[in-house]
């Protein structure tokens, strides 16, 4: 199987870097979004991942310059996937939005198309039917900021072709990644395994009122040497991405501090736009939040 058009759907926090990463390691990419509105705004976005590229991985103006005219944007599902070997599907984290894509995507896709998902909290299964093609459908799961934290999971469902899946393997390592394989599925493939109960725990301490943000950040980077804090994790996740997470969470046991813990973040962030880094505040203010002030840690 040899990839060469990539259709990535959904310019989000993770679909425009996918694109941005799939088309700077020479790959034909069309971005699909909802609207041309939208699709201007991924634009913007590729100006300013354009200048990560040259800080962090030393990218020159030319490989910049290839990597703008392998880009391609459509708001017509039809039309953006006409030519695709591969579509990621890079959707908003809610099954009702994925099932209702993946059912548009299979009346129009080429019959050697195969569809890969970047859900980071569900199962290839849940969708492997209404795909249309569940032997060509495999989990592709990145983290965010993949030029730096390049780490692709594959995950399989039961279904799935081992061609689909080695040739997705041998893809991700075509764009820069580390491939990951897992041999069998696991909600929230390695990565979140172990990031989920970490970000939960921090957000549990907090809604509590056991320790404020800073503490709880301060006290992980100091014990363990990592780099961020929870929090400090969530603002680049997106608190977005977490919110709808613990609220499918919440939903499905109506444990109580689950259901305070969204509350609290609808309240205090949702509904006042601090998303995080993309929105320039979150737990922190950005782009010079407090975990960098050289006494942060003392």
């Amino acid at each position: 199987m040899n990839f060469k058009n990539i259709t990535v759907a959904g310019s989000g926090v993770l679909g425009y870097q996918i694109a941005f990463q799939t088309a700077f390691h020479g790959f034909n990419v069309t971005v699909y979004d909802i609207s041309d509105e939208v699709l201007s705004k991924a634009k913007t976005k590729f100006e300013n991942l354009a200048e990560s590229y040259k800080q962090d991985l030393k990218a020159t103006d030319d490989q910049l310059a290839a990597t703008k005219n392998n880009l391609h944007y459509s708001a017509n599902l039809a039309e953006a996937v006409k030519d695709a070997d591969l579509v990621i599907e890079a959707v908003p984290e809610n099954p009702e939005i994925k099932i209702n894509f993946y059912k548009e995507l299979a009346k129009v896709a080429p019959e050697k198309t195969i569809f890969a998902t970047n859900s980071s909290t569900m199962l290839p299964s849940q969708f492997a039917d209404v795909t249309g093609r569940p032997a060509k459908f495999v989990a592709l799961h990145f983290a965010n900021e993949i030029w730096i934290h390049n780490t692709a999971e594959i995950m399989g469902h039961p279904g799935t072709d081992p061609e689909v899946f080695d040739a997705t393997v041998a893809f991700a390592k075509a764009i820069g990644m580390v491939a990951l394989p897992l041999k069998k599925e696991q909600p929230g493939y390695i990565v979140n395994s172990l990031l989920v109960p970490l970000l939960s725990a921090a957000t549990n301490l907090l809604v509590n009122e056991v320790a404020d943000v800073q503490t709880i950040d301060k006290t992980w980077m100091v014990a363990t040497g990592a780099p961020l804090g929870p929090f400090g994790i969530l603002d680049v996740v997106g608190i977005t991405t977490a919110y709808n997470i613990y609220k499918m969470a919440a939903e499905a046991t109506k444990d109580p501090l689950k259901i305070k813990t969204v509350e609290y973040l609808k309240e205090n962030f949702i509904d006042q736009n601090k998303l995080g880094v993309a929105t320039g505040e979150g737990f922190y203010k950005y782009p010079h939040p407090a975990f960098e002030d050289k006494d942060f840690l003392k």
